[in-house]
């Protein structure tokens, strides 16, 4: 999952600022570790320790309630409702399923079990078909690419299974992509309106770092596309060592020993 993170961190100080170039230093001083990077390690949490998926979500943006990037407004309300007692889904497509998927593509050793863990992961909050769905399509890409798939047979399964028009190029995406989505259909923010357009951008890209700079020049959700982008990456092109350090520099101790934990207890896997 630490391509996700990377992900993250870099789209971190473009979201509300995007930039539609890849030339940009890929890591600068003002770049932070979002909420992304943080739901992402409550989901290797949970993969690690077993219990709901959405106590762990629960407890983390408990935990660390004032990342760099808010939390979603809609999962604000959520968090304030389940500390009260009151622990129910609330319909969502956001994007936030998707962008904290990436560790269930790398936990399991059958594409149904990857796809049921995803369903977990997304339900307890957005259980929308289309936010479950993002989930999923997310984690399969990951789960197809640590399984030796090429990018072809990723993009002709993702449209086959869930309906994705994967057939733009990066350049033809760029110029008529927003937060509104593509060609400004007021849907960014949602699963439907930037998982693929994120996948795209994984399944374009000559390596990793190609990879984020595709995710970043498209602008919209620019940390949360990265995010989702970076896990898939990860799994296509493997990560820069010097990167990795990077990143897990900027996370506190606690977040770290996740990431830490979780790569030694997938790495036998990772084929």
């Amino acid at each position: 999952m630490i391509g996700a993170i990377i992900g993250d961190i870099v789209g971190s100080i473009y979201e509300f600022d995007n930039i539609k170039s890849k030339d940009f230093d890929f890591f600068d001083d003002r770049m932070e570790f979002t909420d992304d990077s943080i739901l992402t390690i409550a989901t290797a949490d949970w993969l690690l320790n077993g219990g709901s998926a959405g106590s762990y979500y629960l407890r983390y943006a408990n935990e660390y309630p004032h990342p760099m990037g808010s939390y979603g407004t809609r999962f604000v309300g959520w968090v304030h409702r389940a500390n009260r007692g009151i622990i129910e889904p609330y319909n969502s497509c956001g994007n936030g399923s998707a962008m904290r998927v990436s560790p269930v593509g790398w936990a399991f050793t059958s594409e149904q079990t990857t796809l049921d863990a995803a369903k977990q992961s997304a339900e307890c909050t957005h259980n929308h078909p289309e936010g479950i769905k993002g989930a999923q399509a997310t984690a399969l890409c990951i789960y197809m690419a640590r399984h030796g798939a090429i990018p072809q047979e990723i993009k002709q399964r993702i449209e086959r299974d869930f309906g994705y028009d994967l057939s733009l190029t990066i350049d033809e995406i760029r110029p008529r992509y927003s937060w509104l989505g593509l060609d400004g259909a007021e849907n960014g923010g949602t699963c439907q309106g930037s998982v693929p357009q994120a996948i795209a951008c994984a399944l374009q890209a000559t390596d990793f770092e190609d990879a984020i700079r595709n995710a970043i020049s498209i602008g919209g959700d620019s940390d949360t596309i990265a995010c989702i982008t970076g896990g898939i990456a990860q799994a296509l092109f493997g990560v820069p060592q010097w990167m990795q350090d990077k990143a897990l520099a900027l996370l506190p101790q606690q977040l770290r020993t996740i990431v830490t934990r979780f790569t030694a207890t997938i790495q036998p896997n990772n084929s």
